[in-house]
């Protein structure tokens, strides 16, 4: 399975929506990270480098929008949340145009440790009023959900990984805007994951159909609005699932399921994600395991709600 990483598909391609004279894209000193880089080397009358400054950051965002632009506006998703203030009282609450869209998201800056690792940012996003929270699985589906964006007015958090993870789709992937891509459809359990976490459990799904496990992979691309029809549908075929993220399991992928659960089809659930815990250095791999986001994990919880309903 081919590797590349989603902040890899974002420079890709903003540099195809750089077509559009109406777009400009901001980064806080961080463009060659977050591949702002690429537009601003094709487009560089259109590009804006604010400096190590992320209220400024979005304050600029705001005025362009506020002016008829779309901006896409980048920096480390850590680094976006000294802007809250800003994100909340002016982006948000006027509805403006604004694609906050950060990358080295997770554990994903692994080496840097967790000062720059975010593991609270989609709680904090999916809490703001009139914000979108997209968190896409793969190289592919980053492109279309930035397609789609361009053509969606509004603002967005758009969040992105450092560390290559497979990618999953092919060209003849179709994304669908706020409705939950069903990648297997099982019967016994489901597996609700997003982003990095989507081609783990895809693996883990195969290895339970082995052990005879029938499981529901779901690709929870958008966080916020959530597609609540297709999660009550699948909660109610399967009975029980997993919620399985690269964040803290407060406030993320797994409370938003379970939220949408308690009120459609209440079901068991375990999640799967950062406890209430900081992050460390480390290689992403020995991270990934130290913090149970493995298929193994997956597997032997799914066994555990096996077995709790037999």
């Amino acid at each position: 399975m081919n590797q590349k990483s989603t902040r890899d598909a974002y420079g890709d391609t903003l540099k195809k929506i750089g077509v559009n004279r109406n777009v400009i894209v901001l980064d806080a000193d961080l463009s060659i990270s977050t591949k702002t880089n690429l537009f601003a080397k094709q487009y560089p009358d259109r590009f804006i480098d604010v400096g190590c400054a992320e209220q400024n950051l979005m304050g600029v965002a705001a005025g362009l929008a506020l002016s008829g632009k779309t901006v896409f506006a980048s920096t480390y998703a850590i680094f976006i949340l000294r802007a809250l203030e800003q994100i909340r009282n002016t982006v948000a609450h006027d509805k403006l145009n604004v694609k906050i869209t950060v990358t080295h998201a997770g554990l994903t800056n692994s080496a840097d440790g967790a000062s720059h690792q975010s593991l609270e940012d989609i709680a904090i996003m999916r809490a703001i009023p009139n914000m979108r929270v997209i968190v896409p699985a793969d190289a592919i589906e980053t492109e279309q959900a930035l397609l789609a964006e361009l053509d969606e007015h509004g603002p967005a958090y758009i969040r992105l990984n450092r560390a290559e993870s497979p990618v999953i789709f092919d060209n003849t992937y179709e994304y669908s805007m706020n409705e939950a891509e069903i990648l297997n459809d099982g019967q016994d359990i489901a597996l609700f994951a997003t982003g990095t976490m989507v081609p783990l459990a895809l693996d883990a799904a195969d290895l339970l159909r082995e052990k005879s496990i029938d499981a529901s992979v779901v690709d929870v691309h958008t966080i916020k609005p959530l597609d609540s029809a297709t999660i009550s549908r699948i909660c109610r075929r399967c009975g029980a699932g997993l919620t399985i993220e690269e964040h803290s399991i407060f406030g993320g992928l797994g409370s938003t399921i379970a939220e949408c659960a308690s009120e459609n089809y209440p079901v068991p659930l375990k999640f799967i994600g950062v406890q209430d815990i900081f992050g460390q250095s480390g290689e992403y791999k020995e991270l990934l395991e130290l913090y149970g986001l493995t298929v193994k994990n997956i597997i032997g919880n799914s066994e555990k709600i096996m077995r709790a309903r037999l």
